[in-house]
């Protein structure tokens, strides 16, 4: 029992690996790198087996390199990982070429080996212009609720509602009462113009009483003589 046990064993594994050999030799041992362009800047690669055309099941081990058209600018090594938007033999880079033409070339050393390149074209993208709420009539709407936007007053203009206020408000006040020092000092202004008046009439009537006597003296000395 046993020894059909170790014979059926044994047989498996000639079998294991004659199967092998025969599978890897149906793929082929070189790979089939095509470099297809490249996606918002991403390199994008197709990977197949050489002989059947077959995607590659295992990961790669590759490099990507890419040289500007004038040789000013290198980027890389990079790594391929599987790109999802063009599977099964799809694969792409993490990493982004920046806006330019590139020789890209791609070699592949695992599960076989396979080289592929290309020159690639990297546009220049312009940022996408904000998205805001739509304009009614001549004024801006928010975005959330299209309430209009009331923009703020310009300095100019705040100044200008503030004298207006200001000129306004003064105007409209009352004039202040007068307060108890502009009393005084009109009292006291009546108060000397009436004592200045006093003096002055005080000074023609002395004036007049002294020309009175200086008459009757002169006529009483004309009566003597």
């Amino acid at each position: 029992m046993r020894t059909r046990t170790a014979l059926s064993a044994t047989l498996a594994a000639l079998g294991l690996m004659f199967l092998l050999p025969a599978a890897a030799q149906a793929h082929g041992d070189t790979l089939k790198v095509v470099v297809t362009g490249q996606r918002a800047g991403h390199v994008t690669t197709d990977i197949t087996w050489e002989n059947d055309g077959d995607a590659v099941d295992e990961t790669v081990a590759a490099t990507v390199n890419a040289v500007s058209v004038d040789g000013s600018r290198t980027m890389g090594p990079w790594r391929l990982v599987r790109d999802t938007a063009a599977a099964p033999a799809g694969w792409t880079t993490a990493e982004v070429l920046p806006p330019g033409t590139w020789k890209v070339s791609v070699e592949v050393g695992f599960p076989a080996l396979g080289k592929g390149e290309l020159e690639v074209g990297v546009p220049v993208v312009d940022p996408a212009p904000a998205t805001g709420g739509g304009t009614t009539g001549g004024g801006a709407t928010s975005a959330t609720g299209g309430t209009p936007a009331v923009s703020a007053p310009t300095p100019d203009a705040a100044s200008g509602s503030g004298s207006t206020a200001a000129t306004t408000a003064d105007a409209a006040s009352p004039a202040p009462a007068p307060s108890a020092a502009q009393a005084v000092a009109g009292s006291d202004g009546d108060a000397v113009w009436w004592t200045t008046a006093g003096v002055a009439v005080t000074a023609l009537a002395g004036a007049g009483v002294g020309l009175l006597l200086r008459r009757r003296r002169m006529r009483g000395a004309c009566r003597t003589s």
